[in-house]
């Protein structure tokens, strides 16, 4: 498609969902490979973006919409942008969009505003489709002429997401090199379904200290809900919940051999880095994981593989997920381990 120079790719949500959508980064990339490519997002989640290699600049959603109307339209036509791909429906956006004439304005069909803002519909339902939200993204292309729906392997490859942060001395000292690294992230800002912290200490309690060093990771938000339970944990698990930027985060995430967490922003965080990522997940839509595995060389997502009506009336009391057994991942994990030391 000829005449565009500079596209914008707006996703306005969480963290796990911005790094499953930069493979549709580089998939764009692939068939424009000279394009400009900007990233509109959230103002944390600026950090995760900045490590894609496919994207040539971000813009802060946040402050964006903070102007009023008339600077905000000024602003969003000083990028010059040729389409913009409205991953994330924002209402705001999609008019603003509109009013500047941005030429290709794409967005699903599912949003009513998208009928008097956007001039390019896709047909797509998320909630009952067995794809991968990934591939869903790359659905949102085919006004681009981009029809392809990669593969998952294919596609963890596009994501780009190589240009990882230094990693402060501070935190540098945290690591053992004799020792295998491992992260727990117990929480999820209520954005999924969580394995029991019961479950967290009996597989602490399988990995020996002798060949593992353990942290137990989470937001400052977090940090207040899991202090009393990190106290009746075994000296060789330190507590980093609170303890860092995102930024610095990432970097910690990449230098480390594993993460276990629930669907979180982390979990995608550690599969896009190259960590070994294990994510835990119920098996309902649709949070199963064949929509929101994570994607990476090392990632794996674990499940039950069964259906719990008790869930839906309370989630706090998933089945499914405690389900999965501390032995299963702690097997995962040493296996791996045996693996790299091979």
């Amino acid at each position: 498609m000829e005449g565009i120079n500079t596209i914008l790719v707006s996703r306005t949500d969480a963290i796990g969902d911005v790094i499953l959508t930069l493979p549709l980064c580089g998939l764009i990339k692939k068939h424009f490979p000279g394009v400009r490519l900007l990233f509109v997002g959230r103002s944390y989640t600026r950090p995760v973006v900045d490590c894609c290699v496919h994207v040539d600049g971000f813009v802060n959603a946040d402050e964006l919409l903070k102007l009023g109307k008339r600077d905000a339209l000024i602003l969003l036509a000083s990028y010059g942008a040729d389409a913009i791909i409205h991953v994330f429906p924002n209402r705001e956006l999609a008019s603003l969009s509109r009013q500047i004439g941005i030429k290709y304005r794409i967005g699903t069909t599912k949003r009513i505003f998208h009928w008097s803002t956007v001039n390019k519909l896709v047909r797509l339902s998320r909630k009952n489709s067995l794809l991968h939200e990934s591939q869903l993204n790359c659905k949102l292309l085919e006004p681009l002429g981009i029809k392809e729906i990669p593969g998952l392997n294919e596609l963890s490859a596009f994501s780009g997401f190589s240009k990882i942060p230094a990693l402060p001395a501070a935190a540098e000292s945290l690591l053992d090199p004799l020792k295998t690294t491992v992260i727990l992230h117990p929480k999820s800002n209520a954005s999924a379904r969580e394995w029991a912290l019961s479950n967290y200490a009996a597989l602490i309690g399988l990995l020996s200290p002798d060949h593992y060093r353990i942290f137990i990771s989470g937001s400052e938000n977090e940090k207040a809900q899991l202090s009393e339970w990190i106290k009746t944990l075994p000296a060789h698990v330190t507590d980093i919940t609170g303890r860092f930027s995102l930024n610095d985060f990432i970097a910690f995430i990449a230098r480390t051999d594993f993460l276990v967490a629930a669907s979180t922003g982390p979990l995608h965080i550690a599969a896009a880095a190259g960590t070994g990522a294990i994510g835990l997940f119920p098996d309902i839509r649709p949070m199963h994981p064949r929509r929101w595995q994570p994607l990476g060389k090392r990632a794996v997502a674990l499940s039950k593989n069964i259906q719990c009506d008790d869930c839906r009336k309370n989630p706090a009391a998933c089945h499914c997920i405690n389900e999965i057994t501390p032995e299963r991942v702690s097997g995962l994990i040493q296996s791996f381990r045996k693996e790299k030391q091979r």
